[in-house]
């Protein structure tokens, strides 16, 4: 294993881009923290978004992940690039030549994605700990420890979106080509999900056909945390509203999302297995 994250790892040192696109995604991470220093006058109304309790715990577990998660296409970015450059730089062929199974091959690739999902999400979890510990109102340990399911679903989503950027990575071998794939796709999934609301027959329910589709399963592990905040339920009950949302981590959605994990890398690895490099 440690063999297999060095020869990647020497790949992604290398590469002048890559290194700069990382040290941009985990800058913005760490400006979430700017969102503490928002302040503003609503006439004789000083707002301050920090003392609206998105930073208590245990809120800021799922706040900061849903955020954080807008950031990951710099790593996709990485992660299809390096790819797409194993074909144009012929390493693909030549760590082959050099001993590497195709399957090791993919196991380099499936490594790095493991930690760059895991090195992101622990780079979250400790910025939303010094966060909550300087502005939560509540540092119970028992309360701070609460809804920490939130980062493992952030971890899973990154894993299962890296996950399918290799294989549009290693299936197309031009990078502006699979990432364009990438926005296709995603349009690609809201067009089936109308359809299905509009022609769908009654036995049918449209939700559930579409939390079956991969970025949508993915967007379902970390759903939007704004719902719970008492300003908005509030404001929902001003106007004759209820906010009946379930924004927990749902297991279904776990199962899913880990289903395409397992069909990404068997999809990947059949590809590799049968393309003549």
């Amino acid at each position: 294993m440690k063999r297999l994250f060095l020869i990647e790892f020497d790949k992604l040192r290398a590469n002048r881009s890559s290194r700069i696109l990382i040290s941009v995604y985990f800058i913005l991470l760490t400006s979430i923290a700017l969102i503490a220093a928002i302040k503003f006058d609503i006439g004789p109304i000083e707002f301050h978004l920090a003392e609206q309790g998105i930073f208590n715990f245990p809120y800021i577990w799922h706040f900061n992940a849903f955020m954080a998660a807008f950031f990951k296409i710099f790593l996709a970015v990485v992660i299809v690039s390096m790819t797409a450059n194993e074909y144009s730089n012929k390493t693909l062929k030549q760590n082959l030549i050099d001993g590497l199974s195709k399957r090791e091959f993919l196991h380099t690739k499936w490594v790095m994605i493991i930690f760059l999902a895991g090195i992101s999400t622990l780079f979250v979890f400790v910025v939303s700990l010094i966060l909550g510990l300087i502005y939560s109102t509540y540092n119970e340990l028992s309360i701070m420890v609460m809804d920490l399911e939130f980062i493992l679903a952030y971890f899973i989503k990154l894993l299962a979106f890296f996950a399918f950027c290799l294989f549009l990575g290693t299936a197309i071998k031009r990078s502006a080509f699979a990432l364009g794939f990438l926005g296709v796709w995603q349009m690609f999934e809201g067009i089936c999900y109308g359809l299905l609301l509009w022609k769908s027959p009654s036995w049918l329910n449209a939700e559930d056909v579409y939390r079956l589709f991969p970025l949508n399963a993915m967007s379902n592990l970390v759903p939007e945390p704004f719902s719970k905040l008492s300003a908005v339920r509030n404001l929902a009950k001003q106007v004759g509203e209820e906010v009946t949302k379930n924004t927990n981590v749902q297991l279904l959605d776990v199962g899913i999302v880990l289903l395409w994990c397992y069909v990404f890398y068997l999809l990947t690895y059949r590809l590799l297995k049968r393309r003549d490099l």
